[in-house]
């Protein structure tokens, strides 16, 4: 219940699940391969690792290769985890990891096999192959490493600047934007997860730990991440912080040393948790509600003195209202954030106590991404379109997909989502025009070699130069 509560008010999930995000069916999957580890670890039965892998293939057919992120803990948790003998163990485990590939891979292998002019072209790659566009383009094409994604920039140097999030670095999770959506309680589950490796519920958190650690890791060192991406974080953090709770409270019955030890170090973690939020709450520059730090502050003293009472006299109803106190207590800074995304009308692309500055700047892109800049002048381009099948070909799909939304009409793609792509081709948009598909182009500059053939082959509607404009195709 604690780790589903914590799920529920995570201002990163709050924020993605407002938006239509591939990522929110990829936690699902996930959680639910977890919960058939969960099974596997209680039964040794292999039908129940046999439903982990297929969840994770799933879940990597949804996001690609951030679903096999846990596949080391669901291995790790379920060979230290089983009292067996270890070939009945690396058996099962290795049966789960097959079909785990083969389930992930399936879709990816019917691609590849179909004929190339039986398919569209596969984005994100330089030879038509999604094998490319999954371990590159969107896999390893986006470490630090940045030859690996030049490629499809034209070798040209990425500025971290420009791309959304900031660089690579060990603490980017924990401050920032990034900070104020997932950060909260990254260091308590951080502390709790590890410790818990050395208990008796061992198996419980190399699974849970063992997603969160390496999932975090990555999310701090690849080049481009986005904000979004670290909602995968919060069921493995609410699943520790839940398995924290649950520890304290069968502590009850054991010798006073030990509930005075495990007492003293959660009102450290609730103290130091409410301090931490306090913090990020203020880095931002942003306005929080004027009452929100002197009440968690409250609660956090308020739960310190209930968990030290009951160090003193273990008592089930004292250690019962400490629990509840400490749990409000580090949830109601990141509850409240979650709130105010969503009474914002606020989505995925925005964290909770953003400077006015970056709430503007979102709402601008949140304004184009919509098609409300492009609707004005939409009727000028479909008066234009005559009969072509497409109202006009453009410049990446990225500029496609705003007219598309804001008309529901079709526009031709040149270049893929980057702008690099080989499709189509001088002769393909050549021989479209000749048919008859489309006649109206509408450039936005650049060097790439097929908008210079636009500029020198087309007639431009209206004043300007160079290969930026409106222009106007003619079949002949």
């Amino acid at each position: 219940l604690v780790a589903a509560l914590v799920l529920a008010i995570s201002p990163a999930v709050v924020g993605l699940n407002r938006g239509n995000i591939a990522d929110t069916a990829m936690t699902l999957f996930l959680v639910l391969a977890a919960d058939a580890m969960s099974a596997a670890l209680a039964s040794g039965r292999q039908r129940y690792l046999v439903y982990a892998a297929i969840w994770v293939g799933i879940a990597f057919q949804t996001k690609m290769l951030e679903a096999w992120l846990v596949l080391p803990a669901f291995a790790l948790a379920y060979l230290f985890g089983r009292e067996e003998p270890w070939s009945r163990k690396l058996r099962q485990v290795a049966v789960a990891g097959i079909v785990a590939i083969v389930v992930s891979l399936s879709w990816m292998t019917v691609v590849t096999l179909t004929p190339a002019h039986d398919r569209p072209y596969v984005d994100g790659s330089q030879n038509n192959s999604v094998f490319t566009q999954v371990f590159v383009y969107d896999g390893f094409g986006r470490t630090n490493q940045q030859g690996a994604f030049q490629q499809f920039l034209g070798g040209v140097p990425i500025n971290p600047d420009v791309l959304d999030g900031p660089p690579p670095q060990w603490n980017r999770l924990l401050k920032g934007d990034m900070g104020r959506d997932v950060g909260w309680l990254l260091p308590a589950a951080l502390v709790i997860g590890i410790s818990g490796l050395f208990t008796r519920r061992r198996s419980y958190f190399i699974l849970w730990a063992g997603w969160l650690i390496p999932m975090a890791l990555v999310f701090s060192d690849v080049f481009i991440v986005h904000g979004y991406y670290t909602a995968a974080l919060s069921p493995p953090i609410g699943a520790i912080l839940g398995a924290g709770v649950a520890s304290l409270w069968e502590s009850r019955s054991d010798v006073r040393k030990v509930v005075l030890r495990q007492c003293g170090a959660a009102g450290l973690i609730v103290a130091g948790t409410v301090a931490y939020a306090l913090w990020l709450t203020r880095s931002s520059g942003a306005d929080a509600p004027g009452w929100l730090g002197p009440v968690a502050a409250g609660m956090a003293v308020a739960s310190f003195v209930l968990l030290m009472a009951t160090a003193a006299w273990p008592r089930r109803r004292i250690l019962a209202t400490a629990l509840f106190a400490s749990t409000a207590a580090v949830l109601v800074i990141p509850a409240s954030g979650a709130v105010l995304v969503a009474s914002g009308h606020q989505g995925y692309m925005n964290s909770p106590f953003e400077s006015k500055r970056t709430t503007a700047m979102y709402n601008v892109l949140g304004g184009l991404s919509s098609g409300k800049a492009s609707s004005a002048i939409l009727p000028i381009f479909e008066k234009l379109q005559g009969g072509s099948p497409y109202v006009m070909a453009v410049y990446t799909s990225a500029v496609a997909s705003i007219f598309t939304a804001a008309s529901g009409k079709e526009f031709l793609p040149i270049g893929g989502f980057t702008g690099s792509i080989p499709e189509p081709t001088i002769g393909q948009l050549e021989g479209m025009i000749r048919a008859g598909k489309f006649h109206l182009v509408l450039l936005t500059g650049g060097h790439d070699p097929r908008l210079n053939w636009f500029a020198h082959h087309c007639q431009r509607l209206g004043p300007g130069g160079g290969s930026a404009g409106l222009f106007t195709c003619s079949p002949a």
